[in-house]
């Protein structure tokens, strides 16, 4: 919902092992972001779903509410990318300006927004 994210469709993937509810599913973007809680693989820094932090009682739409929140609103305690964390903290304007020309490169147009 935020800028500069929310001027594209980011793809994920969330994958359920056959023991869910026991074990956590994961979840990967299969869209390019410049996110420091994102690794250039897709993988996302996600501790609510970590074998540590997992509860069986988490639901799905928990899992995707605290995936959509963290793509939202970078949070630099959670982090797969320190130069990004370190740019975020350093340099925010530097961080934004290149989030947002990521976003344009990389993101799909979104549903409800006309391709421009």
């Amino acid at each position: 919902n935020n800028p500069p994210y929310n001027a594209g469709a980011f793809r994920f993937e969330l994958t359920f092992s056959p023991h869910y509810p026991l074990s956590p599913p994961r979840a990967t973007l299969r869209t390019s972001i410049y996110h420091p809680g994102v690794d250039t693989t897709g993988r996302v820094c996600q501790p609510l779903t970590s074998a540590q932090h997992w509860e069986a009682t988490t639901s799905a739409i928990q899992v995707l509410q605290d995936l959509l929140l963290l793509l939202d609103k970078p949070d630099t305690e959670r982090v797969l990318r320190q130069d990004l964390s370190r740019e975020l903290q350093q340099q925010p304007e530097v961080f934004w300006r290149r989030a947002e020309e990521h976003t344009h490169c990389h993101a799909e147009p979104r549903p409800d927004t006309p391709a421009s």
